[in-house]
């Protein structure tokens, strides 16, 4: 009798998926993050010119060269030495430049080394934001133009364009001048009920009319188009597996991961990360989808699973970014254009004609980061919160929505659904209760409901913002209004 000997794999058929992705590995090398460096000056120079349209030379004096730090582990700081100094000593020499061509509206970063050239190219195309192409010769997709509806101009914010912003009382006035004068990046502030623009104020710089940077406020738009997909019943739940596009196979770890997980920070979504002296770490995804001229929702699903879904917060791009593939996969299998339908089912129901995502590469609009929009746009997205997911007398999300997108997880974070929460008391003359969608250079879109206010408030990368004299604006906002 002859013996059939135990496998030593499960020979069960699947009959969906083709088995885990190949997980990304992270180049933490010198030469690397050199390149990552010169490709996200690239992109900055194409944000700030030709997407928010500021000239060559405010451009220069808003500019702060932020070299790619490798990716930390669990714990904060890097998990080696980053190159900032190298590359600000480069940068006072000269050996970085900085090159704009405003008919092609893109960008040019050179750095010439010790033995290497480094190049990293951006452009602008209406619709897609800033697109990084990095190194490459050419972008990886034909950026079209992408057909957009307007608000009706005649009717009033926030349904239609026409605002007529009272003067503010002369406390919130002193509050307002008190803010600018020690916020020297800010753009401009709004404040609003659910029915108008009650004051705003611009720098020197700013403008009712110009599409100011969000950086992670992007992901409130994304968390905010999960909840539309919900509505509409593309899918059905937050607590369900991720759908995401790479993720189909059922004996996969990556099952393990619902939308919330992505939603909250909680995925556990890690990745290898190799340096120059041949350690290998594991990181978490930082600012790379900025700095890789590459396809962003592909990266991000090839994540490997570094700690128990939903056991951990840590703060990554990528968990957002696998949201963004699930929007693109939801869009495409029912045929629809995925660029157009992106913008309407959000933006553009919500009149926010100014907002446009960044893209990557390959032609995804990258979900955690690099929107832009005018402050009046963007306040309308705190209106759509204020009032519940309902606008114009329909409901656009679903019922409760708000209650889960702007409540905190109470596990170790004031960290809520894409939307960060007082909880902490970061602004202590605000109540608890206050969330704001949140960007990385202190962009915000406070959204106080029980006070029936909304606050926004753009800056530029990597200036400083007075969080104190924010503090008491808001506060003085509130008094004056609510």
């Amino acid at each position: 009798m002859t013996r059939i000997p135990e496998p030593y794999f499960d020979q069960t058929p699947h009959p969906f998926g083709g088995g885990p992705v190949d997980p990304i590995v992270y180049d933490a090398g010198a030469a690397a993050l050199r390149q990552r460096t010169v490709n996200f000056a690239a992109k900055r120079y194409a944000d700030m010119m030709f997407v928010s349209g500021l000239d060559r030379a405010t451009a220069d004096r808003h500019f702060r060269l932020r070299a790619a730090p490798p990716p930390a582990g669990l714990d904060p700081g890097p998990a080696s030495a980053d190159i900032q100094a190298e590359a600000q000593a480069a940068f006072a020499d000269g050996r970085i430049s900085i090159e704009t061509d405003a008919n092609d509206r893109r960008t040019t970063v050179r750095w010439v080394g010790d033995g290497f050239v480094l190049t990293g190219h951006a452009l602008a195309r209406p619709g897609y934001g800033g697109i990084l192409r990095g190194p490459h010769p050419r972008l990886g997709f034909d950026p079209r133009p992408v057909p957009r509806s307007s608000p009706d101009a005649g009717r009033a914010w926030p349904i239609g364009d026409a605002v007529e912003a009272g003067h503010p009382p002369p406390a919130l006035a002193g509050a307002l001048d008190a803010f600018f004068a020690t916020s020297d990046g800010a753009y401009g502030v709004l404040i609003a009920s659910p029915d108008r623009v009650l004051a705003e104020g611009y720098s020197r710089f700013g403008d009712p009319e110009r599409a100011t940077p969000s950086w992670s406020m992007t992901k409130a738009i994304t968390c905010t188009l999960i909840g539309r997909l919900i509505h509409e019943g593309w899918l059905a739940s937050v607590h369900d597996p991720a759908p995401a596009p790479l993720w189909r196979d059922p004996r996969s770890i990556h099952r393990l991961i619902t939308l919330d997980h992505l939603l909250r920070m909680r995925s556990g979504l890690g990745f290898p990360v190799r340096h120059d002296d041949g350690r290998t770490t594991i990181g978490f995804e930082n600012s790379a989808v900025y700095q890789d001229a590459g396809d962003a929702f592909a990266a991000a699903q090839r994540s490997i699973i570094a700690t128990i879904p939903g056991s951990v917060y840590r703060y990554v791009n990528s968990g957002i970014n696998v949201l963004g593939a699930i929007i693109r996969d939801q869009i495409e299998r029912r045929a629809l254009p995925y660029h157009q339908t992106v913008y309407g089912m959000l933006a553009d129901r919500l009149g926010m004609s100014s907002y446009q995502h960044s893209a990557d590469m390959t032609g995804n609009l990258i979900a955690s980061g690099s929107g832009f929009a005018t402050l009046r746009d963007y306040a309308r997205l705190g209106v759509l919160y204020l009032n519940d997911g309902v606008w114009n007398g329909e409901r656009l999300l679903p019922e409760g929505w708000a209650d889960y997108a702007l409540t905190a997880t109470h596990a170790g974070t004031s960290y809520a659904a894409c939307f960060r929460t007082n909880t902490d008391r970061l602004f202590p003359d605000l109540p608890p209760d206050t969330a704001w969608a949140s960007g990385a250079s202190d962009q915000r879109i406070f959204i106080l409901r029980r006070h029936r206010l909304t606050v926004a408030v753009a800056n530029e990368m990597d200036h400083p913002m007075d969080l104190a004299a924010l503090n008491r604006l808001v506060a003085a906002a509130i008094d004056c209004y609510a």
